[in-house]
């Protein structure tokens, strides 16, 4: 529909919900490609091409997982999704209307490239702009008066402070809440001083943090206007005891945990037992030249399989 692919498979009896999340879209292909980037090329044991890894892998694996559990019969009871959303790498990600439409979800495995390995804790993100103001004039009339503010120092004076900032919660998977200047805005002419100067923040949260407590620690400690221009992306973790989590360390023991310092459709369903773990590598997303393992794919697709019998026994 236009929230989702969603494959539903039953149970034998009555029982939890098991979903299976991951998305369809890619970000563009970008620069930089000595392949192909939309066309599946396949070298060895890798396959090269635009969100090979993030997410197709996760999304095959996802599939085939679930045929093969209905070709073994199906669940012995509960109920198997795979929810598969639209515009993940955007704003206008469709999953949040997907998950409302499904009734209840007890549990959920989020398909982004992990290497297999488990996910149990995700940062949050958090968009800021930092906006100084100071006094426009000539430059070489700059220090004729004492009370002239020159906007770009007050900012960089202000962006000097970040770094001493959220170190009094320290989250014990993720570490501390961090917060990147990524952009930076200001000037009128090589020789006039600027009345505004404007710098992007990159705010990646943990857990132990609300997004409107950075907002406000921001504001505490600096002397500049600090305007949140998103803050839906919460972060995520593992609930302690987590059910899901045993039997995904029990089918796959060589698995480790970690936190992950990317976002994912994981917001929507953070109030459920919820881990992220895919195929493929995190750092190769977004990339040129994107690949993914396919013995990894196939080592996911059996994973898949048998946390759904194990978790729905």
């Amino acid at each position: 529909d236009d929230a989702s692919v969603t494959v539903t498979l039953p149970g034998k009896a009555p029982g939890e919900t098991l979903a299976f999340v991951s998305h369809l879209d890619t970000v563009p292909a970008g620069q930089g490609w000595t392949r192909p980037a939309f066309e599946p090329t396949i070298e060895g044991d890798r396959m090269f091409g635009r969100g090979s890894g993030d997410a197709k892998a996760s999304v095959a694996a996802m599939l085939v997982a679930a045929r093969d559990l209905a070709e073994a019969g199906g669940p012995s009871r509960g109920r198997v999704l795979v929810v598969l959303g639209y515009e993940e790498e955007t704003k206008l990600t469709t999953m949040g209307t997907a998950v409302a439409r499904l009734g209840t979800i007890d549990a959920a495995v989020v398909g982004e490239p992990t290497n297999l390995e488990f996910a149990i804790a995700q940062r949050g993100l958090m968009m800021v702009d930092l906006v100084a103001r100071g006094d426009q004039r000539h430059a070489g009339y700059a220090t004729d008066t004492a009370d002239f503010t020159n906007a770009i120092v007050e900012l960089g004076l202000n962006l000097a402070r970040l770094q001493a900032l959220f170190r009094g919660r320290i989250h014990p998977v993720l570490g501390l809440a961090t917060a990147t200047p990524t952009m930076f805005e200001s000037g009128i002419s090589r020789n006039v001083t600027p009345p505004l100067a404007r710098a992007v923040l990159d705010v990646r949260s943990t857990p132990s943090w609300t997004h409107p407590e950075l907002a406000e620690a921001l504001r505490s400690a600096l002397d500049v206007e600090v305007d949140v221009t998103s803050d839906r992306l919460v972060p995520c973790e593992t609930p302690a005891g987590s059910r899901l989590l045993q039997a995904a360390q029990a089918v796959r023991p060589e698995g480790m945990v970690f936190g992950s310092p990317t976002c994912s459709d994981w917001v929507f369903v953070r109030d459920r037992d919820a881990i992220k773990c895919g195929p493929g590598t995190s750092r190769r997303s977004h990339t040129p030249d994107e690949y993914v393992d396919l013995p990894e794919v196939s080592a996911a697709r059996r994973f898949y399989r048998q946390l759904a019998q194990a978790y729905l026994a």
